[in-house]
């Protein structure tokens, strides 16, 4: 009787247990959906036809396929290839410089026998409450660095962030142990042999958190080749799809007096236009993010919320 009772109530739980798994994923596979939805519309639109567009509005299958916005974007397409290479060349070189500086800087301030690491933190977390301003800014790097049409201009800036080296030396401090570095000196290593064959092996969570971090800042980032880019040759990309879209903008209210306008702006691409940039932009950062998942959130917990 008992053990009839035990395996009844076994076989109970274990049916309680399958219908909480069916709820939560299918509550998951919902949410997943729903991130993904706006995307595939996206891309949907980008290959829809203008007029199509106007008519019908938005929809996940296309009335009526159209290259016409991808023919246009690449109608430039030395421009376009241009641009890409300075950014994926910007977004490379300056993610590597960032991780190393930031990881280096955070390793010091996060030793308990270095004397001056209060003083260090001090003026790194000022920077986090106040700033000289875009003035200020904006004359450094013009008559200070001289980085005025310079590829360098797209980098310097992302090498030091503060809340990236305070996310770093949190990890730092919660995850090397300080008998993991005394027993390294005493086997003979000393500062620079310790932090690149001890720390950064143990360290890839925090550096792919911020890798990701910084990536997706320089690629994303247009606003640096408004204030210090004047040759059109070394725009990066986001800022050449900017300019595209408000030469488009432009065209389209100053063709009105012209006989057929409104047939003329009706097959000119503006929305689909911009789904196109869209996807165009965003390729590279969508295929990195999966091989960098694994790493990002058990950085960014242990280095943010641990401790």
């Amino acid at each position: 009787m008992e053990i009839t009772r035990k395996k009844k109530n076994r076989f109970q739980g274990n049916d309680i247990t399958q219908g909480s798994n069916f709820i939560l994923n299918t509550a998951f596979f919902l949410y997943s959906f729903l991130c993904l939805a706006p995307i595939v519309l996206v891309i949907a639109v980008s290959f829809t036809d203008e007029k199509s567009l106007a008519t019908n509005g938005f929809s996940f299958i296309p009335k009526m396929l159209s290259l016409g916005a991808y023919e246009f974007l690449v109608a430039d397409w030395r421009s376009l290839a241009r641009s890409y290479g300075i950014t994926v060349y910007a977004t490379i070189v300056g993610t590597f410089l960032a991780v190393m500086i930031t990881s280096m800087f955070a390793y010091v301030i996060s030793r308990k026998d270095f004397k001056y690491r209060n003083h260090l933190a001090f003026f790194m977390f000022f920077t986090m409450l106040f700033n000289g301003g875009l003035v200020p800014w904006y004359m450094m790097y013009t008559q200070i660095l001289h980085l005025k049409d310079n590829l360098l201009v797209f980098i310097v800036p992302t090498l030091f962030s503060a809340y990236n080296m305070l996310i770093v030396r949190t990890y730092f401090k919660n995850n090397v142990a300080d008998s993991l570095i005394e027993s390294a000196k005493i086997d003979g290593a000393g500062e620079f042999t310790i932090f690149f064959k001890i720390v950064v092996p143990i360290s890839k969570p925090v550096f792919a958190t911020i890798s990701l971090f910084v990536g997706l800042y320089i690629w994303n980032d247009w606003y640096i080749s408004l204030l210090y880019i004047n040759n059109p040759e070394m725009i990066n990309l986001q800022y050449l799809m900017y300019k595209t879209m408000v030469n488009i903008q432009s065209l389209q209210s100053h063709i009105t007096d012209i006989p057929n306008a409104a047939e003329m702006i009706a097959k000119m691409p503006n929305q689909s236009l911009r789904m196109a940039m869209a996807v165009v932009g965003i390729g590279p950062i969508v295929l990195a993010y999966p091989f960098l998942q694994k790493y990002f959130i058990k950085g960014l917990t242990i280095g943010a919320v641990k401790g």
